[in-house]
């Protein structure tokens, strides 16, 4: 696992520390944490509702499929 090194003014430290502390996590994992949520790779919380569920036009509709078109094996 890469590891990253980071300067913090002493009072944002401070904080990070008690943050960590109050979460019974040590500082490395309580910033990994924050950047996983904030940087992560997944999809943004509530995306699914805001986006797909977000439609306000008329109900899509799929038209008929035509039939599967027979292809010669290869």
């Amino acid at each position: 696992m890469p590891q990253l090194h980071c300067y913090v003014p002493e009072d944002l430290a401070s904080e990070l520390r008690r943050r960590a502390a109050a979460r019974g996590q040590t500082v490395s994992g309580f910033l990994g944490e924050l950047v996983r949520r904030e940087v992560g790779t997944g999809w943004p919380p509530g995306f699914f509702d805001r986006v797909v569920g977000g439609w306000k036009g008329e109900p899509l509709t799929r038209p008929p499929q035509p039939p599967l078109e027979r292809r010669p094996e290869l």
